[in-house]
């Protein structure tokens, strides 16, 4: 009989917060590769060290929450 896995993998709960309008090219480009388009986009990514790295870069218009 298969067993189901049980424990989930930690991620990160990202929200855009803050317009895109006016920010530099590569901070449009990491929210948009964190799945984020407009205000109050929300996506799950895995907690690992690219994942910080983009939040660093984008900190002042996102709000992460650990799932």
């Amino acid at each position: 009989m298969a067993t189901k896995k049980t424990a989930k993998a930690a991620g990160l709960t990202i929200t855009l917060k803050k317009s895109l309008i006016g920010c530099k090219d590569n901070q449009i480009a990491t929210a948009i590769s964190l799945g984020l388009k407009k205000i109050g986009n929300t996506t799950v990514q895995p907690d690992n060290a690219q994942t910080r790295g983009k939040i660093a870069k984008i900190a002042h218009l996102v709000e992460v929450v650990e799932a």
